[in-house]
């Protein structure tokens, strides 16, 4: 019986490590996963435990080997981005994997903005909010002036997807999407590094960039093993959506966070854009994706909790809760909130506004939760609409957990009358797109024509104010 020949993915998240192997029809054929636990880093904040990941993956590496019916002809990597790897000229790693929600100084923040013209200005140039270490290059920033000494000791700085690169062709590279993922690095009018990284002796620590739909290729016992570059999870999961479909649309990929994406939206960033927390992503041919963030499965996780705890039902009762459109127009007559009177429209992007509903209003579980959807839809109408403004998209497909969701799917279809609105579901999209960056470099078939299971919702005649 001859080997399958497949294509493996690491693919690690902050929760959930994961490695895949893909056969050529794109099937998954062969998985493992698993959760670690955090150390943390010598402030005693909660950070991955590197040296344990990195034992994982070449753990789990050498069990694939031993798989005798699998032939692994490449090997590519999706992570999680915002997290820096800091490694000296023997290929050691200096730190910890300090993580980027760790609190970021204040004085080393305003003396970085100060130097390079505010917050504003550095804001548009790199397409990046001000979000502390969240923004990446801002960690070699504080380790410059933090821990010098080690600093000093830096040869390279490496995304962690390129740090996975490293274990396994011992080649240090930098990959377009972890850059151009609001990390103060990438000036976007100018199309390079901001010139901060010059100045600050920064740039010659970050290695050359490699193309995301190429390869090293590494042979060893007779056998040839092409390597990606990795890739940054969000920028992965939209490629096979850039693959299967041509005509513009938006991904709308939810989750904690609902990111809405339009790959055909390549307009500068304008600050008060930045403002209303719409940023760019790089996708893995290297043109920016103009995106737009909302909080808002992290609120729908808040808002059940109360309300299962005020209706005394189990927390994730809502996944029972059918879509019953005369409950929707019965609320937008007693219950809506009126833009007008909110001021602003985009200053609801900032606050939850469901917090403020009274509970004992509702008539039973089912009617409150129809209101959490549309006081959700109604933040997510504006924030979408910040990265489709001008530019019109035929198609809204949505990932995540609220695909599965009819309520608040029937009420998206029902805001973009003029699109097509589809719930899309794919076997782990942000894996399945690092193993199609480098199809061409293992598999000589076509690419399926199915990758992604599509289902349409139809407009229903609601009035939801945007």
């Amino acid at each position: 019986m001859n080997a399958i020949p497949v294509c493996a993915i690491f693919d690690i998240g902050k929760t959930n490590k994961k490695l895949f192997l893909f056969d050529e029809q794109y099937q998954i054929v062969w998985e493992k996963s698993t959760q670690l636990n955090e150390t943390i880093d010598e402030d005693g904040d909660n950070c991955e435990d590197l040296p344990l990941l990195t034992s994982w993956i070449l753990a789990s590496w050498n069990e694939v080997l031993s798989q005798q019916q699998f032939d692994v002809q490449a090997l590519n990597f999706s992570t999680y981005g915002a997290s820096f790897v800091y490694v000296d000229k023997n290929g050691k790693v200096l730190t910890p994997l300090y993580n980027y929600l760790k609190p970021y100084t204040e004085v080393l923040k305003r003396q970085f903005y100060d130097t390079y013209g505010g917050e504003e200005v550095v804001a548009v140039k790199t397409a990046s909010p001000v979000l502390g270490n969240l923004n990446s290059g801002m960690q070699i920033f504080r380790l410059k002036y933090q821990k010098p000494e080690i600093f000093q000791q830096v040869q390279h700085c490496l995304h962690l997807p390129q740090y996975f690169h490293s274990l396994f062709t011992g080649q240090y590279y930098s990959d377009i999407t972890s850059i151009g993922c609001h990390t103060n690095l990438w000036d976007f009018r100018t199309n390079k590094y901001h010139e901060w990284t010059s100045i600050e002796k920064i740039e010659t620590k970050l290695p050359t960039i490699f193309y995301s739909d190429k390869v090293v290729k590494v042979t060893k016992n007779n056998t040839t093993l092409a390597v990606g570059v990795g890739l940054h999870d969000s920028s992965s999961a939209l490629i096979p959506y850039l693959i299967n479909f041509q005509e513009p649309f938006v991904l709308l990929s939810t989750g904690t966070w609902s990111i809405t994406l339009n790959p055909f939206n390549d307009t500068p960033l304008t600050y008060e854009e930045l403002q209303y927390d719409c940023l760019c992503y790089m996708h893995y041919q290297g043109k920016p994706v103009k995106a737009s963030r909302l909080f808002s499965g992290y609120e729908h996780e808040v808002q059940t909790k109360r309300l299962a705890e005020y209706f005394d039902t189990t927390n994730d009762y809502y996944k029972q809760v059918k879509y019953q459109p005369e409950i929707i127009e019965r609320l937008k007559k007693t219950q809506n909130i009126v833009i007008s009177e909110q001021g602003d429209k985009y200053s609801l992007l900032k606050n939850s506004l469901f917090t403020h509903r009274d509970l004992s209003t509702f008539v039973d579980y089912e009617e409150a939760y129809h209101q959490l959807i549309l006081d959700i839809m109604t933040q997510q109408l504006i924030s979408t609409e910040l990265v489709i403004h001008n530019f019109p998209v035929k198609r809204v497909f949505v990932d995540g957990g609220f695909s599965k969701n009819p309520i608040f799917m029937n009420l998206l279809a029902a805001a973009f009358p003029e699109m097509e609105v589809f719930a899309a579901s794919m076997a782990q999209a942000s894996s399945l797109g690092a193993a199609l960056a480098i199809h061409k470099h293992w598999n000589k078939k076509a690419l399926p024509a199915d990758l992604i299971d599509l289902k349409f919702y139809a407009s229903q005649p609601l009035f939801l104010q945007k």
